[in-house]
């Protein structure tokens, strides 16, 4: 009699022939993203950390210890998946992004020679098309790269709305060295080999990503004629913009990943007040602000403009669960 459960594969086995996506800067956002792949892909993610290797197994992943501040630590992503995910922020100084710099780097790396004999994890092998359509078996194929950006990179555009063609002017460090990722990134895409996918990302937003904490201090915001514009994107819908870059992204292609919603930043705040119960913050001047508020936040209530997300909907295809911070404040209730 044959051993129904010795013939049957195992999980890890069936795992092994999956394709690959490496997730770099496993947060929030790549745990979302891990969440929704690991049923159809074999999903390694990089941790600084080697006690942070049982939480990324137990999510479903293959834990890589490497440090984006430790090049020589990168060795080992070399040849390891052709499709990747930058999640990761850049050093929080300087106006430059070394972390990117060394990540490219280690990906335009060949795999070592003697890499079959002394790792267990292989490059990703080419694998049996049988069934596949020749749309997909070329999706699965190409080498493609996206990366997670910021809108702050257009800096203040006076409430305007502004599309992906929107020339950059970053207007403090932070943003600078978000741009100088990007140019590195498409550096790294024209050289040939990659297909990269550039997101430009607003606020985030998720029921444990609200600024309720704000609001519990009574941070004051700005009254509504020194108001500024702000865009939002649930962390889920992130997600799902993130991997449909991933396969569907244009080469060398720029998109807004933001919701519709048209909010001033205190209307914001107000909203999310109201559904949760807590009292609306206090409003006040730009001339108030500038003496009570701290400089860091202050800078974010110093830029002002409205993304259009038409490449988002008809290049990536992603129909926002959450179109707008009313709808998910609505779907709470």
């Amino acid at each position: 009699m044959v051993n129904q459960s010795a013939a049957r594969p195992s999980k890890t086995a069936l795992r092994l022939g999956l394709p690959r996506v490496l997730i770099v800067g496993c947060g929030d956002v790549g745990q979302r993203c891990l969440a929704m792949l690991r049923t159809r892909f074999r999903v390694f993610a990089v941790t600084s950390r080697v006690d942070g290797r049982a939480s990324l197994r137990e999510a479903g992943a293959v834990p890589i210890v490497a440090n984006l501040d430790d090049p020589a630590s990168l060795r080992r992503l070399r040849g390891l998946s052709p499709r990747v995910l930058h999640l990761a922020p850049p050093p929080a100084i300087g106006n430059d992004d070394p972390r990117t710099a060394a990540l490219l780097h280690a990906l335009t790396q060949p795999a070592p020679v003697s890499l079959a004999t002394k790792r267990r994890i292989l490059p990703e092998r080419a694998r049996r098309s049988g069934g596949l359509t020749g749309r997909l078996k070329t999706r699965l194929q190409a080498r493609a790269f996206v990366y997670a950006s910021t809108s702050g990179v257009y800096g203040d555009a006076g409430g305007a709305w502004v599309d992906e063609s929107r020339t950059v002017k970053p207007t403090t460090a932070r943003a600078q060295r978000r741009v100088a990722a990007e140019r590195r990134v498409r550096w790294f895409g024209a050289g040939g080999g990659w297909r990269t996918s550039i997101l430009r990302i607003p606020g985030i937003y998720a029921a444990n990503r609200l600024p309720v904490a704000r609001l519990e201090r009574g941070t004051p915001a700005l009254r509504t004629e020194d108001d500024v514009y702000t865009n939002h994107i649930h962390a889920d819908d992130l997600a799902r913009a993130v991997i449909a870059a991933l396969f569907r992204g244009k080469p060398q292609r720029v998109v807004h990943a933001s919701d519709a919603s048209e909010l001033r930043m205190g209307d914001y705040f107000d909203a999310v007040a109201d559904a949760r119960g807590l009292q609306r913050p206090p409003r006040i001047s730009r001339a108030e602000a500038v003496q009570q508020i701290e400089p860091a936040l202050l800078s974010f209530m110093s830029e002002s403009r409205r993304l259009r997300n038409t490449r988002l909907a008809r290049e990536l295809r992603v129909a926002l669960r959450y179109p707008t911070v009313a709808d998910f404040l609505s779907s709470e209730a």
